[in-house]
């Protein structure tokens, strides 16, 4: 089987996880200014979810935040990885052809 990745792959994917979790906390922050023109506008149990969802707006941006911070460190430790086995691949590559003996092989068509 054969994996094959360009070498910006995850570099790109990076970025883009990057982005993703700027564009997540600004619509948390939108969602939460969108629903303040609510804010006493409810009695209650209606009151009480609307109080809880507002109270913890914060804790649940930073729950995500958290999470994508995370996936953000797995995304980083699987480009330093492939880095790497890219320059061992490499490394062994260049061992095995300066210990080869091409002298030894017949590259002529007689016997």
């Amino acid at each position: 089987m054969k994996f094959d990745m360009g070498n910006q792959a995850l570099s790109n994917l990076i970025q883009q996880s990057q982005t993703s979790s700027t564009d997540l906390g600004t619509l948390i922050q939108r969602l939460v200014a969108a629903a303040e023109p609510l804010e006493g506008r409810f009695n209650g149990a209606g009151r009480a979810a609307f109080d809880s969802f507002k109270a913890r707006s914060d804790e649940i941006s930073a729950s995500l935040n958290t999470a994508l911070r995370q996936i953000l460190g797995g995304q980083s430790g699987m480009e330093q990885a492939f880095g790497e086995g890219e320059h061992e691949s490499a490394d062994n590559a260049q061992q095995a052809q300066a210990s080869a003996n091409f002298d030894a092989a017949r590259f002529s068509g007689r016997a």
